[in-house]
């Protein structure tokens, strides 16, 4: 065994509930960037993703600082639920779902293109990412385990 790859290894993994801070981070600042500030109305898909992200923040936030071994049990529920929603309402968005099975019956659609940078990059895209990033990162954690 090389311990250089193991200590490189660590550092990566111990880095990994950090980074899905600061996606899920990124990602709340950035929903309530483009609702409060540009004045984009979210749908209902939308704030279910909203729902199952901003807690994240404060979960992992919390995790991290008490060096809570069993933050990636609490954390992950949200992030796959948060990403199931996102699967979903990009399979819509981009047609592969009819619009007739779509829980966006009030409101703004969630079929609608408010953003689409570069042509592709979309709000629910965006999510898409932020939730397999975190969810990856918390499915690729490993805690360390206290010593008794």
């Amino acid at each position: 065994m090389n311990p250089a790859g193991n200590l490189q290894e660590n550092k990566l993994t111990d880095a990994l509930p950090y980074l899905a801070w600061f996606i899920a981070l990124i990602a709340t600042v950035g929903s309530l960037f483009f609702s409060e500030v540009m004045q984009l109305p979210p749908c209902v898909l939308c704030w279910y993703q909203r729902i199952a992200m901003y807690p994240l923040v404060v979960i992992i936030g919390v995790g991290i600082i008490t060096l809570d071994n069993r933050m990636k049990y609490y954390a992950l529920p949200l992030g796959l639920i948060g990403l199931a929603i996102s699967i979903y309402h990009n399979l819509l968005y981009y047609g592969l779902i009819p619009e007739s099975i779509t829980p966006c019956t009030e409101g703004i659609s969630c079929t609608s293109r408010q953003i689409e940078w570069l042509g592709f990059i979309t709000i629910p895209l965006m999510a898409l990412a932020a939730f397999v990033g975190v969810s990856l990162c918390l499915l690729f954690y490993k805690s360390k385990e206290i010593e008794k």
